[in-house]
């Protein structure tokens, strides 16, 4: 074991299986992805997208290796999953010790500790001091549907309330609540629906983009209120669903004061308040939950990506009154909580304590915001990065045509492929498609963080050039 050199972020770093360094030893993609892409054209649907061209053959810390032997810097995380790193060795151990017992009984035949003891690490982990209950799914949409039907049941009103530039899935339900039609809920010849019914849109929050920049996160918060008050009625909504720092929407960090403002009010009114921190939770802002960061409790929270070192799994956890408000068998699923899955997720919220991860977040955040800030102040008004943002490990930066706000997707994709071509594996984002995100394995280390800054650094100096 190594300690990383910052006194900012005095972490143990672990050592890997695989060397941690960026290579490139051939064409691009090489030939065994082309043979792999040439197999998957013939029985894989064209509507499931892969955004790299290369096809993983192993991956480890901040080093995705593939099949041609090539080696990509890591800043995307599985979307956020392998924040503990792809085959973190205490959940890989974890993961064989319990298949070799058994992989699968349905917890709700014969049930088994090991969701219990997921169950009781959420109820300490979780905001809130209340008694709390748990439901494990397999998915982050399953734990949004569930968390709605679960609000909806406890307080027998149907009205929802969602955000402009929400993401919360891809099921109907989840579908209704995402507010980015196209991949999401439409394409050139038609769409998805009809989807679910009952469900409202109002403002967020999105500082960068407010047609006043002077707008208080309170103002910004009694903006959508009234508008719930006016259009729906505050004794039809049974809850309010928020990503406290917006995914797929381009990684849009509320002013501060929104998020209390909206808990306040959904508390007085008796709305269930339901934080989707399904891509921010577990040490990736920097704290265990994203909603820490100004102290909001809600009343559910769902939660997947980063909770199992990438085994699917995903959960909610809310107030016992609540949750228990459903009669038995009212939730569940087949695979729901499977006993691999909690067995990957407690040793990934094991290695998360043990290195502290939240810390390094911050430390990312820190060497991240530093660098890019200054790159921004350099290019002045000749920059195409209109705004930097985030929290912890889960920045972003929004290009735009220099000079003003208006969205870049162009060079988005510039910088994106430009990067991939260097070796670093870079994801997009945003309504506009003009997000460039960084979520790297919060184990990276710093010389590979670097390296793949510095590679992003000089795209965004070519593209912008």
């Amino acid at each position: 074991m190594t300690t990383l050199s910052s006194p900012a972020a005095r972490i143990a770093e672990p050592a890997f299986r695989l060397e941690q360094k960026r290579r490139i030893v051939g064409e691009f993609p090489g030939p065994r992805s082309a043979q792999l892409a040439a197999r998957r054209a013939a029985v894989v649907a064209k509507g499931v997208a892969s955004s790299v061209p290369v096809y993983a053959a192993d991956a480890d810390g901040g080093i995705v290796r593939d099949v041609d032997g090539n080696s990509f810097i890591d800043l995307g995380a599985g979307i956020a999953v392998t924040s503990v790193g792809a085959s973190d060795p205490a959940v890989v151990n974890a993961v064989r010790e319990q298949v070799g017992h058994f992989a699968h009984t349905c917890f709700m035949v014969t049930p088994y500790e090991g969701y219990i003891a997921v169950a009781e690490q959420l109820a300490e982990l979780t905001p809130g001091d209340f008694e709390k209950r748990t439901v494990l799914f397999n998915s982050g949409a399953e734990a949004v549907e569930n968390a709605v039907k679960v609000a909806r049941l406890a307080t027998g009103r149907n009205a929802v309330v969602a955000f402009d530039h929400a993401y919360h899935g891809r099921t109907n339900l989840t579908m209704a609540l995402t507010a980015k039609a196209m991949p999401y809920k439409a394409g050139p010849d038609g769409g998805f629906g009809p989807f679910a019914s009952e469900i409202y849109r109002v403002p967020m929050s999105y500082p960068f983009r407010e047609e006043n920049p002077s707008i208080t996160g309170a103002e910004a918060a009694q903006r959508a209120i009234t508008m719930i008050e006016k259009q729906i009625g505050s004794e039809s909504v049974a809850a309010i669903i928020i990503e406290p720092v917006q995914g797929e929407g381009g990684f849009i960090v509320p002013a501060e004061g929104f998020l209390p403002a909206l808990a306040e009010w959904a508390k007085a009114h008796g709305v269930v308040f339901i934080a989707d921190e399904v891509q921010s939770g577990f040490c990736r802002t920097g704290e265990w939950f994203a909603v820490n960061h100004e102290g909001v409790v809600p009343d559910i929270i769902t939660m997947a990506k980063g909770i199992a070192g990438g085994m699917p799994l995903s959960a909610i956890t809310g107030r016992a009154d609540l949750l228990d408000a459903v009669h038995a068998g009212g939730l569940g699923g087949t695979f729901g909580g499977n006993p691999v899955a909690c067995a990957a997720a407690l040793a990934a919220i094991g290695t998360m304590k043990e290195l502290d991860l939240a810390g390094r977040a911050r430390h990312i955040e820190s060497v991240v915001t530093e660098r890019f800030t200054a790159l921004q102040a350099e290019l002045g008004e000749r920059s195409i990065i209109g705004e930097l943002r985030g929290r912890g490990a889960m920045l972003a930066m929004e290009f735009v045509v220099p000079g003003t706000r208006t969205p870049n997707p162009e060079a988005t994709k510039a910088v994106a492929a430009q990067c991939l071509r260097e070796g670093v594996i870079i994801l997009t984002c945003g309504t506009y498609g003009n997000v460039i995100r960084l979520l790297p394995p919060l184990v990276i280390g710093d010389a590979l963080l670097t390296d793949g800054l510095d590679v992003l650094e000089d795209a965004i100096r070519s593209v912008g050039a």
